[in-house]
């Protein structure tokens, strides 16, 4: 069973992102505090869940948290400052924009930056061990996923609805035959012949 969180006394929040093996779309981070108290017997790690439980579960943790943070990093910032500093701004700036602002952050994964000045602990897989931060890892895999399924309406070649912008064999022979949009990462390998590959604007 996941636990609540690090700190039992603390306002914590947990934190997480979706998207950084991507080759197209934003990289999504959410920070979410949960009240004392809070239980579900299926919050885990999105990975983990069917698309059906992970609605399910946003619209439980957005009506129960205390708080919560949605943000998009867009792709120019992650060609500029490269997909892992994207990924720690982008829970930088959900973490900022919580109303309660928290006394301690568990950080899902291996890497972060200090923030402001609040204490921190980096936690591997840390979405399938603290309710917290499985909370943030369902609202940021279910952003992402809404706005890769918006952009599938304008790019129905590439089947981001489907893939969703990964790496997947279908979305590399996409690139092979259609070329590239703005929304892909400028900055990543999209093909492993790759040598140079012409950008729309």
């Amino acid at each position: 069973m996941l636990k609540l969180k690090i700190n039992q006394n603390l306002i914590e929040c947990g934190t997480d992102e979706a998207g950084r093996g991507c080759l197209a779309g934003p990289v999504t981070a959410a920070a979410v505090i949960l009240p004392d108290g809070f239980r579900h017997p299926f919050l885990n790690d999105s990975k983990q869940l069917p698309e059906k439980k992970r609605l399910e579960l946003r619209a439980i943790i957005e009506r129960e948290a205390i708080c919560f943070k949605v943000v998009h990093v867009m792709m120019d910032e992650i060609d500029k400052i490269n997909i892992l500093n994207a990924s720690i701004l982008g829970m930088h700036r959900a973490i900022k924009g919580l109303s309660c602002p928290p006394q301690f952050i568990a950080v899902d994964g291996n890497r972060f930056k200090p923030f402001q000045k609040t204490p921190f602990e980096c936690v591997v897989k840390g979405d399938g061990k603290f309710l917290h931060i499985a909370a943030a890892s369902i609202l940021a895999k279910t952003y992402r996923d809404e706005y890769m399924a918006e952009l599938h309406q304008k790019f129905p070649q590439y089947n981001w609805k489907q893939n969703k912008g990964y790496p997947t064999l279908e979305h590399r022979e996409a690139i092979r035959n259609h070329g590239t949009t703005t929304f892909h990462r400028k900055s990543f390998r999209l093909l492993p012949e790759q040598i140079a590959i012409d950008f729309y604007k």
